[in-house]
């Protein structure tokens, strides 16, 4: 009796349609904003090291050095910034787990749904920053905000008019 049952079984399942994917051949369909690769936008990383302080693998390297900028007006006082000498992840380290990104004060870091980073030779899975900034073409745009959430507290500060300026806002 078992061996019908496994032969109908057998029968009724044979001549669906398959639902595996063949991945080298056919592309997955993402969801949106999947996490893939971290990406890097050098303009706005300040070396403030937040990111590789925070991660729980330590696999974020971060060189910078000081760099004197001239005062924009006589009289006025020189300023100091940090100059991003080396920004590396080791992606035979990483989790994945996105604490780098959250943290990022200044945006720098970004999730893009690339996966296909594969390597040979495990030492080619540490990305320079050069390599991090080509993966910045790949991250999709940030979702649209939601018709009836509030208007961002930023947004309205600057809409409203200096205080002392005697203006009425809109």
């Amino acid at each position: 009796m078992s061996l019908v049952k496994g032969l109908v079984t057998t029968m009724r399942t044979a001549f669906r349609r398959t639902t595996t994917k063949e991945y080298p051949d056919v592309r997955p369909e993402l969801p949106p904003r999947s996490r893939g690769v971290i990406a890097l936008l050098e303009e706005n990383c300040t070396s403030c090291m937040l990111c590789a302080r925070e991660c729980p693998d330590w696999c974020i390297y971060i060189d910078s050095h000081k760099e004197t900028i001239p005062a924009a007006t006589p009289g006025g006082r020189e300023r100091q910034r940090n100059v991003l000498d080396r920004f590396d992840i080791d992606f035979s380290l990483c989790m994945y787990c996105g604490i780098c990104i959250e943290v990022c004060p200044f945006d720098a870091l970004f999730w893009s749904p690339q996966f296909e980073y594969a390597e040979f030779d495990v030492r080619d899975l540490l990305h320079d920053k050069e390599r991090l900034g080509v993966w910045m073409g790949t991250v999709p745009p940030p979702p649209a905000l939601d018709v009836k959430a509030a208007e961002p507290a930023e947004i309205a500060a600057a809409r409203r008019p200096p205080r002392g300026t005697g203006l009425v806002g809109p």
